[in-house]
């Protein structure tokens, strides 16, 4: 598995990106070693890994998925998150100790997002955790944890991710962070409803008009502007 590795990082590393990396250090700040490369190439590297894997167990596609994790570096870690979470018959087999071995560097939003929309929410949606488990993330002091929580309802509710739609389960969270005014945790709750919305637009609509006066204006305007035009964001004329 280790060939492997190293595989991947020679092919991250000749496709780096010193752009990349600069827009990384804006857009996305992180701990984690940036090496610079983009979605449509990170795409290119997922296909051949699954290729070159595709005669690998579950389980030994769970341990290389790990190891990309270790090694501290953004984009393999993006990755990782993809070649697991992108699978349907991975997320079939997850368990909530293999999700708590991925937890790590949540510390940007796109770390987050993957980790809380491709894994967490997916393993929410079938069952495999529980609300309980979500409301954990909640809990936190550190408001990564607390996002990653509000975003695992987008994978209930986001058709091209095989949602259904689930009203209780979102709105059940998203009422416990109406008063977290956490930039990062609006965006994610903002999120959420824009998603519950295109599902369910009168449950969304009773939540804003109950919660208007708590909710940060912004949310309260995004999702306003969704409901009534279809977009999170109006252009005045």
């Amino acid at each position: 598995m280790h060939t492997i590795i190293d595989d991947v990082l020679a092919s991250l590393q000749n496709l780096a990106d010193s752009k990349r990396v600069e827009f990384a250090k804006k857009s996305y700040p992180t701990k984690m070693k940036v090496i610079g490369v983009n979605n449509p190439n990170l795409k290119i590297i997922l296909k051949e890994l699954k290729t070159q894997t595709k005669d690998f167990t579950i389980s030994e596609k769970y341990s290389l998925a790990k190891l990309m994790v270790d090694t501290e570096i953004f984009e393999s870690q993006q990755l990782a998150f993809e070649y697991i979470g992108m699978d349907k018959a991975n997320m079939k087999t997850i368990t909530e100790s293999v999700i708590d071995n991925f937890f790590k560097n949540m510390d940007n939003w796109v770390s987050v997002d993957y980790f809380g929309v491709l894994f967490v929410g997916v393993a929410w949606r079938e069952n495999i955790i529980s609300t309980d488990k979500i409301k954990t993330y909640l809990k936190s002091n550190n408001y990564w944890e607390r996002r990653i929580a509000v975003v695992a309802t987008v994978a209930l509710n986001q058709k091209a991710r095989g949602g259904t739609g689930n009203s209780k389960r979102t709105l059940e969270i998203c009422e416990l962070v109406v008063n977290d005014h956490t930039d990062m945790i609006n965006k994610a709750l903002s999120w959420a409803l824009r998603e519950l919305a295109k599902i369910d637009r009168p449950s969304v609509l009773d939540f804003i008009n109950k919660y208007q006066k708590e909710l940060n204006k912004k949310v309260l305007r995004e999702v306003t502007n969704k409901l009534n035009f279809g977009l999170k964001n109006i252009k005045n004329s």
